[in-house]
């Protein structure tokens, strides 16, 4: 993989940005505080965010961590930082950065996925999971709880009875657990997880671009909107599409019996 982007260095802690083919790999590295996410590193994900989305050869993005840990949320130890609790709940929040992300964005959960963490991944359109993997929204044991979607999100994917269970206890769940309950897709041996992660992201960056971000805009509304007004945006994304020339070559290329050359247009 090359690196064709700044990564902004950080002493104490990183983001970065490698590119496999079609594909982004973003990845938080932290290994020593388990990939808690400083200010600094925050930043660091919305500037690779932003930079995939501008760039039109890059159809998917991989989100994972390094080490054994995918993300444990904020740094508590500099959550005191902020002057006053105001000031905390306008800090730039990493899973509104990931619901804002218009390119796919495929969550490889090698360890950890804890508070902040859980948000990170429930922000990602796809999940798939290490067996080593552990789940949780831990805040109750310290006296909060999450505020990045984390009870919407969640109730959504796991269902509201495991969703409480998970927020109101904050103890973890395994990875076999989160795959029965909804949460992940795929559970896979630790040293199979980004090779799988990757093979799954280059399928999708192998679809037309435009309709994967359509796709993506019609999901997100399945979640805010009444089945009726999701069917309609749906039915308007869908014409959007049909008129574009990624259409017109998937058509092409069916009836000619070869694979569509996308082009995002």
């Amino acid at each position: 993989m090359t690196q064709p982007h700044d990564s902004p260095a950080q002493p104490d802690g990183q983001v970065t940005l490698d590119v496999d083919g079609a594909v982004a790999v973003i990845r938080l590295d932290r290994p020593a505080k388990l990939n808690a996410l400083t200010p600094a590193m925050t930043a660091a994900l919305e500037q690779h965010l932003q930079a995939v989305d501008a760039d039109p050869g890059l159809r998917c993005t991989v989100l994972t961590g390094t080490g054994r840990s995918f993300c444990v949320g904020s740094d508590i130890a500099g959550l005191d930082d902020y002057p006053t609790a105001w000031d905390f709940g306008l800090r730039k929040d990493y899973g509104d950065l990931l619901r804002a992300a218009r390119t796919p964005v495929v969550a490889a959960v090698n360890g950890f996925a804890f508070g902040g963490g859980l948000e990170l991944a429930l922000g990602c359109d796809i999940r798939l999971a290490a067996d080593t993997a552990r789940f949780a929204a831990p805040e109750i044991k310290l006296g909060w709880i999450g505020g990045s979607g984390q009870a919407a999100l969640l109730a959504h994917s796991v269902g509201p009875s495991n969703a409480a269970r998970m927020i109101l206890t904050g103890d973890p769940v395994d990875a076999p657990t989160a795959l029965s309950w909804g949460l992940v897709t795929d559970v896979l041996p630790a040293d199979e997880l980004l090779s799988a992660a990757l093979a799954l992201a280059a399928t999708i960056a192998s679809r037309a671009p435009l309709a994967a971000q359509s796709a993506k805009i019609d999901l997100k509304a399945a979640y805010s909107m009444s089945l009726d007004d999701a069917i309609a945006l749906e039915r308007r994304m869908q014409t959007i599409c049909f008129a574009t020339a990624d259409a017109a070559e998937g058509r092409a290329a069916f009836l000619a019996r070869r694979e569509p050359r996308f082009e995002g247009r």
